[in-house]
């Protein structure tokens, strides 16, 4: 495992959005697509804001890892599932950096109803 660094931390963090591709069987990347990311202490979370049927979210889940962009950041990373006890503070995160975009949006991507499609980013070894 390795570990995100305070730089990749920030940039990463900061982005207003973040791309992501997963990767298929043979290793090559599927096509990126454009969501928000929450930073949460030293880790990084997205969610599908349209439920587990999203297209990413879904080829994200099966694959385990792809890749990421943001805020000059590229790196591989896995996609893992988050412990339980993370999801209030994922909540908050998305509200503190994305409410100025208004509650119908940023209800897409808090609350109850997408604990089960939160991911956390972990990043590959370099």
């Amino acid at each position: 495992m390795s570990t995100w660094t305070a730089e990749e931390l920030d940039r990463v963090g900061a982005a207003d959005e973040l791309q992501i591709a997963s990767r298929r069987a043979d290793g090559s990347l599927r096509p990126f697509v454009t969501i928000w990311v929450a930073r949460v202490g030293d880790e990084l979370f997205v969610r599908s804001a349209y439920g587990p049927g999203n297209p990413w979210f879904r080829r994200a889940q099966a694959s385990g890892a792809g890749r990421i962009r943001a805020g000059g950041v590229e790196r591989d990373v896995a996609f893992v599932e988050p412990p339980a006890d993370v999801h209030e503070a994922v909540d908050a995160a998305y509200h503190a950096k994305y409410d100025r975009y208004g509650p119908k949006i940023v209800g897409t991507v808090v609350g109850p109803q997408v604990i089960a499609t939160t991911l956390r980013l972990e990043p590959a070894a370099v």
